[in-house]
């Protein structure tokens, strides 16, 4: 199986640079990255560069130009560009317990598609962090719930799988696996959803609906979240709409996807 780690980024370089360097402490790299840029400056590009020079696997940077929240676009593009068989999908502001892809690959299953979980880092321990470029948890300033997040355990997580899976719509887009050949059946990511909001959720249901079944990663591929300010949520009632639209009638295929593409 040749995974590729598919990462989203927009004008952060140092967030993207602390991600960057949490996968090449990675147990186990990915046979490839692929960077979704939806549109950042020469900054980011040089950042990019740099690192993959010093990477021993390809680094693919596939950028669009700056024209508004445009996620799913820049998605399908990047999904496009794989060569992957398996996507590990990550925002660009999640930095990575060392064992994430090793726990991801573990918990591949072809006729599924895998949702992780996130520990949230809050607005001062990530304001040291970008000052000290330095990544250090204190576990103690984290919510109890966090703190289990962090946790690793082989048995829990088999166990947990399919027993946490039973809600759909609960996903985290900073976190989640796909088989490539999955995402191209259901068309990939729906670009009539522009803004913030819910295309994560979109396509999990599309792929449920074309009978991928869903897994469930705890106690294992790990991602330590970045503190920022929310998107706006200006356009969540229409992709609202646009969920129940899929799930009253088990849309399983986008009109507007991937296939322009490929």
């Amino acid at each position: 199986m040749k995974t590729t780690l598919l990462m989203t980024t927009y004008n952060w370089p140092q967030a993207l640079g602390m991600v960057l360097a949490s996968v090449s402490r990675q147990t186990v790299l990915p046979d490839e990255i692929v960077i979704a840029d939806d549109g950042s400056t020469e900054e980011t590009k040089m950042l990019i560069e740099h690192f993959a020079a010093n990477f021993p696997q390809p680094v693919i940077h596939v950028w669009q130009k700056d024209l508004g929240f445009r996620k799913t676009a820049i998605l399908n593009k990047a999904i496009a560009k794989a060569t992957g068989d398996y996507i590990i999908q990550i925002d660009g502001d999640v930095v990575l317990n060392s064992h994430f892809i090793a726990d991801h690959i573990e918990m591949a299953q072809e006729g599924s598609f895998v949702c992780g979980s996130r520990v949230k880092i809050s607005q001062k321990e990530t304001m040291s962090i970008l000052a000290n470029n330095k990544f250090v948890i204190k576990p103690w300033n984290m919510p109890i719930s966090f703190v289990c997040n962090s946790f690793r355990s082989r048995l829990l997580r088999n166990y947990f799988a399919f027993r946490y899976a039973r809600r759909l719509a609960h996903l985290r887009g900073c976190n989640m696996a796909f088989w490539k050949s999955d995402l191209i059946r259901v068309n990939g990511y729906n670009e009539d959803l522009t803004q913030w909001g819910h295309e994560d959720t979109e396509i999990a249901y599309r792929l449920y609906y074309s009978g991928v079944q869903k897994k469930v990663l705890k106690m294992g591929g790990i991602v330590y979240h970045l503190y920022h300010k929310e998107s706006s949520r200006a356009n969540e009632e229409t992709h609202n709409i646009a969920l129940e639209k899929v799930e009253k009638e088990h849309i399983t295929r986008c009109n507007n996807g991937i296939d322009k593409y490929l």
